[in-house]
């Protein structure tokens, strides 16, 4: 189980932004149809519809790329410790929408509501935690409640601590229950960054569709720049996951269309349950990892740039518990990470056949960029029953003035456990990615979810 939130450090650059409270009015632009019960909307957490948008302009787009590269190196960090540490009923549609100018964070953010009366929160999803977790009145180093939503625990008539002795307890990282302590307390950590929290149930509703006592942590301290202002909603396997704690709602089934980082618009969704997923979809097995149950590997057996599958050692794609070594499909990092050997022969071919394109250039953690527009080749993603073929706009990323192209991956870093692969979220937008645990299957399917501004 993950003992850290997956949610890294926001960089020098979130210093500079103020937030705005949950409760400010969107512009006229934002405005969506009420959730339903069958529809869950996504969307980014920089998204400018945001509550928590920023009330500054943010920094150039090359600082913004740089910044998110950063954030994803940390990721990987945590990504890789966990990788090697060791009834169908109704559906329910959550509407999602990015994130990227709102808090300079690559995440994805759905609406949500905790306690009685319902207090509205923005929860973070994360397919590689599996713990729920909000900021709460009275926080030590939590962000302020002019500038966060947070939770009240004692406005809530349904809040109810779980003591030491509870089943929960003995599931979350680090619990500490000191002599005479009434409830159970746990600890995440990341890097520099700490969180400590006190375990709670309360009602928890995504749109209209309300989960009745449900466990996550309630933040009592914070430590350190990496911890975000709002809450996370973990949709790993683990025992205290969204999926795990609802299983009896949606058969620990779920599927999302994450936007562009560029919409403007809640147009993405969250799917849960069984029902209302795609019928025709192709998909691949599910693999499982004892040690690290939460992370969702899959067996990549090959990249195809244009009709060329490149020459890829199977070392560099296979899967390894023991190692953590292998492929995982990601929400929280932004841009795909590959090994160096898959890397750089995809970053070699792809320069090839880009080649009167002109001189390669760098932008931070990008290699392989061009001054103006190119035409990229089809990159196709290869997995064991399916293939997944990016189109252009999940294979690069332009400035802002259009002025500098670059290819929308990286090699692994360096200093992390470099053995693992990240399908990451640039690479998954607008198609609908399919989750279905109990039949160990992940499915792709293109669908065009981002909204216009």
């Amino acid at each position: 189980m993950a003992s850290s939130p997956s949610l890294l450090p926001l960089g020098l650059l979130l210093l500079l932004l103020i937030l705005v409270p949950f409760a400010l009015a969107a512009p006229s632009h934002c405005a969506t149809p009420p959730d339903q019960r069958s529809t869950i909307h996504i969307f980014h957490t920089s998204d400018p519809c945001s509550p928590f948008r920023p009330s500054v302009r943010s920094s150039s787009w090359e600082d913004t790329m740089m910044n998110f590269m950063t954030y994803d190196e940390s990721r990987l960090t945590y990504l890789a410790s966990l990788a090697t540490s060791h009834r169908p009923s109704g559906r329910s549609f959550v509407p999602i929408a990015p994130g990227r100018q709102l808090l300079q964070i690559p995440n994805y953010v759905v609406r949500a509501s905790l306690g009685t009366p319902a207090q509205p929160m923005l929860v973070a999803l994360d397919t590689s935690s599996d713990a729920a977790w909000f900021p709460c009145t009275a926080c030590t180093g939590c962000p302020s409640a002019s500038t966060s939503a947070s939770f009240d625990p004692s406005s809530s008539t349904t809040y109810l601590p779980l003591p030491c002795g509870s089943p929960q307890c003995a599931q979350v990282p680090n619990p500490s229950c000191p002599e005479g302590a009434a409830s159970c307390a746990f600890n995440l950590t990341y890097g520099g960054s700490s969180v400590q929290a006190g375990l709670a149930k309360d009602i928890l509703a995504l749109a209209s569709e309300v989960v009745q006592s449900y466990t996550f942590g309630c933040v009592q301290k914070m430590t350190g720049n990496s911890i975000p202002p709002q809450g996370l909603l973990g949709l790993g396997r683990g025992p205290l996951s969204f999926l795990s704690q609802t299983q009896d709602l949606y058969a620990s089934t779920f599927s999302y269309c994450l936007p562009s980082f560029k919409s403007l618009n809640f147009s993405g969704t969250l799917r849960l349950g069984p029902i209302g997923q795609p019928k025709k979809i192709k998909t691949t097995t599910l693999l499982s990892n004892a040690r690290r149950s939460s992370l969702y590997y899959v067996s990549m057996i090959g990249i195809r740039v244009g009709r060329r599958v490149l020459d890829i050692p199977p070392s560099a794609l296979a899967f390894d518990p023991a190692t953590g070594a292998g492929t995982i499909i990601d929400s929280g990092t932004m841009f795909t990470r590959l090994v160096a050997p898959a890397y750089a022969a995809l970053r070699d071919e792809f320069r090839r056949r880009v080649k009167a394109a002109g001189p390669v250039t760098s932008l931070g953690g990008f290699d392989t960029c061009y001054n103006g527009a190119i035409k990229p080749p089809a990159i196709t993603l290869m997995f064991m029953g399916m293939n997944v073929t990016l189109p252009p706009d999940n294979v690069l990323i332009h400035s802002t003035a259009g002025s500098i192209t670059c290819l929308a991956m990286a090699a692994a870093p360096d200093n992390v456990n470099s053995v693992l692969n990240v399908i990451a979220n640039v690479q998954q937008q607008n198609h609908r990615v399919f989750f279905d645990v109990p039949n160990a299957r992940v499915g792709f399917a293109r669908e065009f979810c981002t909204a216009a501004a």
